[in-house]
């Protein structure tokens, strides 16, 4: 099904719910659908794929559920509206071979790339700025350039990321024109389930996970709680301008993501007591880009991160997932995450940046960020 929607160069995404283990994939069958602004509450049934910029040269994308995958049920189920020409032809590409393939933004010479020591003398700077009052904090990233196994397979990885980290939501978007993405993100931005719960954290700080440890012995740092506060505060914030007052709170206590422990907080509203249909969309505008990936204040740390960060975020530390499937709307931030080239992926990792930052213990962050993806890799 993978192939022969990259084949007939159809964008398609694949993912699993944290704590589901079932896989399920959309693909739409019509060119790619630009969303100025996101209307969660009357989207149709698809999957949303947004950049980190929302001022910046990528688009938000909508990929229409024209066909829908299961592995709870094994079958391919067509939308009632899908194109009957392109379905049919679909089904009859399935019975063809297709070669192992994905779609590509370009070569690899076209993406910049951050070195240690560019990364480094950023964060210095950006602590300088904190420090003369400019901003509270910044979140600076990097990327990485890592040869692709020869016998690379998405789905194969995908299904890897599944088993690996069973807590996350896993993910794999290809878009022609546009790229394959894969990653393991940790990190709800908004949702709405069945149940019509409104649902997002804050979630920040991290240390690596030691195997067979308890999280209660995990010791935080003063840097890493008064991050993690930051982000509780700025997700309160837009409560109040929002003038929402019932929600329910609960953290922040430390959780496991792969091979990482954060610190979250969860933050609930029950739709079906609290009226407040467009919550959603309303949240998301005011949440992104979150100041887990982007800072606080929000304008100053975008300025900085726009002026120093050395490199194209692109859909990194933006968000996707699903809109208004049979299990609700779950938009994750995308961390965690690897964009794939021809022969290379793209590795993304970032840091929050505080008062008391130490630029090298920052740059150890990421690399053990990268490591959520290159476990993945090494297993080819």
């Amino acid at each position: 099904m993978y192939r022969t929607a990259i084949a007939k160069q159809y964008s398609m995404a694949m993912w699993c719910l944290p704590e589901t283990g079932e896989l399920q994939a959309c693909i739409s069958l019509q060119p790619n659908m630009v969303v100025p602004k996101p209307d969660l509450e009357q989207s149709p049934f698809g999957f949303l794929f947004c950049p980190f910029a929302p001022q910046g040269p990528h688009q938000n994308l909508f990929i229409k559920a024209d066909l829908f995958y299961t592995a709870e049920t094994g079958k391919l189920t067509a939308a009632p509206d899908v194109p009957v020409q392109e379905y049919e032809s679909f089904r009859a590409a399935l019975k063809v071979p297709h070669p192992n393939s994905w779609h590509i933004s370009g070569p690899a010479f076209l993406h910049a790339y951050q070195q240690e020591d560019c990364f480094t003398s950023g964060v210095a700077k950006a602590v300088q700025a904190i420090r003369a009052g400019e901003m509270e904090k910044v979140v600076l990233s990097r990327d990485y350039l890592e040869q692709l196994p020869s016998d690379f397979s998405p789905v194969a990885a995908l299904e890897a990321m599944q088993q690996a980290y069973p807590r996350v939501f896993v993910s794999l978007v290809s878009i022609p024109g546009v790229g394959t993405w894969m990653g393991a993100s940790p990190e709800i931005l908004v949702s709405v389930n069945e149940e019509k719960v409104f649902h997002t954290v804050a979630l920040a700080g991290t240390q690596p996970a030691v195997a067979g440890e308890s999280v209660a012995s995990a010791i935080w740092r003063q840097k890493e709680i008064e991050e993690q506060a930051m982000v509780e505060r700025y997700i309160l914030k837009c409560f109040k301008t929002l003038r929402l007052r019932d929600y329910t709170e609960v953290g922040p206590r430390t959780i496991i993501a792969g091979n990482l422990m954060h610190l979250r907080t969860d933050f609930k509203v029950d739709l079906k007591e609290v009226d407040f249909p467009t919550l959603a969309s309303d949240m998301l505008a005011l949440l992104h880009p979150t100041s887990a990936v982007c800072g606080l204040p929000k304008e100053p740390a975008l300025q900085f991160i726009l002026e120093n960060e050395g490199f194209d975020r692109s859909y990194y530390s933006g968000f996707l997932g699903p809109v208004n499937s049979a299990t609700g709307t779950h938009l994750y931030v995308n961390l965690r995450c690897m964009e794939l080239l021809e022969e290379e992926a793209i590795l993304y990792a970032g840091a929050g940046i505080t008062a008391e930052s130490n630029p090298q213990k920052e740059w150890q962050e990421t690399q053990h960020k990268m490591q959520t993806m290159r476990r993945i890799l090494a297993q080819f």
